[in-house]
């Protein structure tokens, strides 16, 4: 279908409702959503008859960085780059996936059908809702890490209707620079679609395909597992082994990359206190727990070269800081050999000369030192926020360890089709091929999309309990328009403002790709789903600021 013919699409005459297939999940056990919440704050007047977030302090999971502030060198623990662009990339090097993000300190929650919306102070003034009074009484301090209760709206409000949906998109989902555009917009408490444009039709996303990804490994994995780092006994005496068990997120310096991430340090102040104080001579790394390419089907050499503004590194089962050469620099070139620089590390603070080799951990070796990662559900919530492209790919592979398959690009993706489809998605005509979306060749349909999320956010009570409570952590991890993550620098100016603090969603940005998935609150205090997906689209700072109107039409009305 031609463009011209997909942008007149939007504008479907009236059918009968349809509703996204709710199968039953694979068996569990119904659940509520039940996390600890600490002390509300108050805010500041509100003008009347708009609905307003309520707004609970909510614990830090990842280092605070004010949206507006340039991106890293003085908040080095910060991850602050994605593939998504903060401005339209030159044409010469790379594809246009380029950013500087901000990460905040506060896990925000948007408006569910069934729970209530968390921001934390510096996201709350990010978006424009200053005015926050603590209690005259000071709650206790609360753990450093702790997750919020989802709390129910006051009042549930009243379904839009397919005409008034149909109405507020016409005019934004028919901006040229959209390109051939897809999308949907459903209701997560009934499962209602309200807006289908080629809904069906798989498209290339970008890094919303980390939506996919991340579904996968929340439904996989214990959200509380860590994956684990090792130094063990070498074969020859004075000899060990770094063993790595997929973790790229350990720090390499004292301040790290990645929110939370083990230290290199840590692990070798316990080698030396398991070998006693004699000296290692020899350092080797194990690299069997990954199988296949590095590089992803589909990816550009420019992606990871080693010469600046690197996407992502070769895929090694162990890397410091996601490879970076740079920890305080989200755009640094990335280490060709992450695995043997990882190496190469600890032999130097172990004092061996002469670096590291590869090579391979004897049968039921001897363990004298090991680290944790975070917990799988920070590093989703991380890799959604931030859109990082190698912690995503680790996650694929972690579903695949789970399940079976290969552990590489082709079984991760795998992986990821099979724990979706067990799970009652329909993942009928999409192609994976990474779990990042920096391929092309991925195709993923925006009903795919929509489906997942609308699962997220679905009632806690309804009849996959089990299955939404462990994909909540899909919705703490979407950055907030001119807030966080990829969105901290968007919805400032326009009609987008409207959307600002209220739309929560995973960006994808590609050269000539150009994609927005989340969720929105209307102005009826109605939650809402979408998925748009652009391809084929003009400028990509236009065709974001195309994509936010489109969103934010959601926010403004109540489509009725």
């Amino acid at each position: 279908m031609s463009d011209a013919g997909q942008r007149q699409g939007g504008d479907a005459p009236e059918e009968p409702t349809r509703k996204l297939q709710q199968p039953p999940g694979p068996g569990l056990d119904q659940a509520t959503v039940r996390m600890q919440r600490p002390q509300p704050m108050r805010v500041g007047p509100v003008p009347p008859g708009k609905p307003q977030p309520q707004v609970f302090p909510v614990g830090p999971t990842v280092p605070a960085r004010k949206p507006e502030e340039a991106a890293p060198a003085a908040a080095p623990a910060e991850p602050a780059v994605t593939e998504d662009t903060a401005e339209e990339a030159p044409p010469a090097k790379k594809k246009g996936r380029r950013v500087a993000l901000a990460l905040t300190a506060l896990v925000v929650v948007a408006g569910l059908a069934v729970g209530g919306v968390f921001y934390g102070p510096q996201v709350l003034r990010a978006v424009g809702l200053g005015g926050i009074v603590e209690d005259a009484t000071p709650a206790p301090a609360p753990p450093a890490q702790f997750r919020a209760a989802l709390r129910p709206l006051g009042a549930q409000g009243p379904l839009p209707t397919k005409q008034g949906v149909s109405a507020a998109l016409s005019g934004p989902a028919a901006a040229g620079v959209l390109g051939t555009l897809g999308g949907i917009v459903v209701d997560p408490a009934s499962g209602d679609v309200l807006w289908d444009k080629s809904a069906s039709t798989a498209m290339v996303p970008a890094s919303t395909a980390k939506i996919i990804t991340s579904a996968a490994a929340l439904l996989a994995l214990d959200p509380q597992a860590t994956l684990t780092t090792k130094v063990v006994e070498g074969p020859e005496p004075g000899t060990v082994v770094l063993v790595g068990g997929g973790d790229p997120t350990i720090s390499g310096g004292a301040k790290g990359f990645y929110p939370g991430a083990a230290k290199l340090d840590d692990l070798v102040a316990k080698v030396k206190a398991a070998t006693g104080g004699q000296q290692v001579r020899k350092v080797r790394v194990d690299t069997s727990a990954y199988a296949g390419d590095t590089k992803g089907p589909g990816w550009m050499g420019a992606d990871m070269d080693g010469q600046g503004d690197d996407y992502a590194a070769p895929m090694e089962p162990v890397m410091l800081d996601g490879g970076r050469l740079v920890v305080t620099n989200g755009d640094s070139a990335r280490t060709t050999t992450p695995a043997r620089s990882a190496a190469g590390k600890l032999a130097e603070r172990l004092g061996v000369s002469g670096g590291a080799s590869p090579g391979t951990a004897p049968p039921n070796a001897r363990v004298l030192a090991e680290v944790q990662s975070p917990p799988i559900r920070q590093l989703v919530e991380t890799l959604l926020l931030t859109s990082d492209n190698v912690l995503a790919e680790a996650m694929a592979r972690q579903v695949a360890m789970a399940t079976g398959a290969e552990v590489s690009f082709a079984g991760g993706a795998k992986a990821v089709h099979d724990v979706l489809t067990r799970n009652g998605f329909d993942l009928s005509g999409i192609t994976l091929v990474d779990g990042s979306g920096l391929s092309t060749q991925n195709k993923v349909s925006p009903k795919l999309l929509g489906s997942v999320l609308a699962a997220a956010s679905a009632p806690s009570s309804g009849p996959n309990a089990e299955r939404t409570a462990k994909l909540r952590a899909l919705l703490t991890g979407l950055p907030v328009a001119g807030g966080s993550g990829t969105l901290a620098e968007r919805y400032g100016s326009g009609t987008a403002t409207t959307g600002k603090g209220w739309v929560r969603a995973k960006t994808g940005t590609l050269n000539g790709i150009n994609s927005l998935a989340g969720i929105v609150t209307d102005n009826d205090g109605k939650l809402l789903v979408f998925a748009f997906l652009g391809n084929g689209t003009g400028a990509n700072a236009d065709a974001r600021a195309a994509l936010d109107v489109l969103a934010s039409a959601l926010r403004s009305c109540g489509c009725r």
